[in-house]
């Protein structure tokens, strides 16, 4: 089993820039699909951006494109997200997950998750 740990949310204002990191832990991730996806209050849960093992292929949410850059270290075992240009709408539950052997934004097929990292950005 794969133990994920995302780091790196806060309390930031509009404009500023944050970097999430996901570390894993127990089995090496670097033949995975890795993604991030969000989560705000009454919301369903968003990919927001997911990266192919050999993070040659990486695929973004119309509302983060141009913002946010996904990436990876499999020598480290981590995920990174910059995320700049913050805007209040970007408020959510981070999370962190992989997939074996799915590479699309379907949440119900990604196989591992992190606990999730708060992200809050004031206007």
């Amino acid at each position: 089993q794969a133990q994920l740990v995302e780091s790196g949310g806060g309390l930031v204002q509009a404009g500023d820039s944050l970097r999430l990191s996901c570390a894993a832990s127990g089995r090496t991730l670097s033949n995975y699909t890795m993604a991030w996806f969000r989560q705000a209050p009454g919301k369903e849960r968003e990919n927001v951006a997911r990266i192919s093992w050999s993070g040659e292929t990486t695929a973004y949410a119309d509302s983060v494109k141009g913002r946010f850059t996904i990436s990876r270290d499999n020598a480290r075992n981590t995920v990174y997200l910059q995320m700049n240009s913050l805007k209040p709408e970007d408020t959510a539950v981070y999370y962190c997950a992989g997939a074996r052997t799915y590479s699309g934004s379907d949440y119900s097929r990604y196989h591992y998750w992190g606990q999730g990292t708060q992200v809050t950005v004031s206007s």
